[in-house]
């Protein structure tokens, strides 16, 4: 971390909970025009394949180049060894199952309390750190209906951190009531279109791992619930930019 981020206070002091997926990235974007120092944290759980870890410093390293704030305020990366928490819950993200509903009404995507154990490790690097805000890109909106991604969980897990670690934890959740197709108005909002260029060609969404061609919305497979939420939502987004001219006249 560069000198001039040091002493900077704690309250204004950022983790982003960082998949190098699109969500995350705009996370990364939104939190680095709300606060001063903005750190990221990964986590190696066990994935079913290794193109997220390996997406996600593609898009930290150009992170710089697209985007002025980044320049001056993204300061340290870290990521956390989390495999064997992966090897205990059977999902379709960390074994070779096929992407199905299940009994419970969930996807087999779901691994349970995957974000509420995020959240501890990101509290824990965030408190030696000296950091106060832990910023995530979960939503509610349009989701695969985890119940990890809830405002209510997250607000409960806050609260649960606050007294565990005891300090004054903020989770951030700017995507919360937002869909897929503002979440790209968002990025086009902060970054322009070479902010979106680089979620477009550079972040990882696909469950499958698959990159391959390069879609109109990115790279994947185009079939999971991931892709599906991806490529609808750009189309939306890009429906709502050819309106805005006519709104606008």
């Amino acid at each position: 971390m560069s000198a001039s981020l040091d002493h900077v206070p704690a309250a204004r002091s950022a983790l982003v909970l960082f998949s190098g997926g699109q969500d995350s990235a705009t996370c990364l974007a939104w939190a680095l025009t709300q606060f001063d120092r903005v750190e990221t944290v990964g986590f190696d759980y066990g994935q079913r394949h290794a193109i997220e870890m390996q997406a996600r410093m593609t898009v930290l390293d150009r992170f710089r180049d697209v985007y002025a704030p980044a320049r001056t305020k993204l300061g340290e990366d870290h990521v956390c060894d989390m495999r064997g928490f992966g090897a205990v819950a059977e999902s379709a993200l960390t074994r070779e199952t096929a992407i199905v509903m299940t009994e419970r009404g969930l996807p087999s995507s779901f691994v349970p309390g995957r974000n509420l154990v995020f959240f501890v490790y990101a509290a824990a690097v965030a408190d030696r750190r000296g950091i106060d805000h832990l910023v995530g890109g979960m939503c509610e909106t349009d989701f695969s209906g985890y119940p990890d991604c809830r405002n209510d969980t997250l607000k409960s897990m806050e609260q649960t951190l606050r007294l565990g670690v005891e300090r004054p934890f903020v989770i951030d959740t700017p995507l919360m009531y937002i869909d897929k197709a503002q979440t790209w108005a968002m990025a086009d909002d902060l970054g322009g279109q070479d902010l979106i260029d680089l979620i477009l060609e550079e972040t990882h969404t696909c469950y499958l791992g698959e990159r391959g061609n390069r879609h109109p919305w990115g790279h994947g497979c185009g079939e999971c619930p991931a892709c599906a939420l991806r490529k609808t939502g750009f189309e939306h987004f890009l429906e709502m930019k050819q309106r805005q001219p006519a709104e606008k006249s």
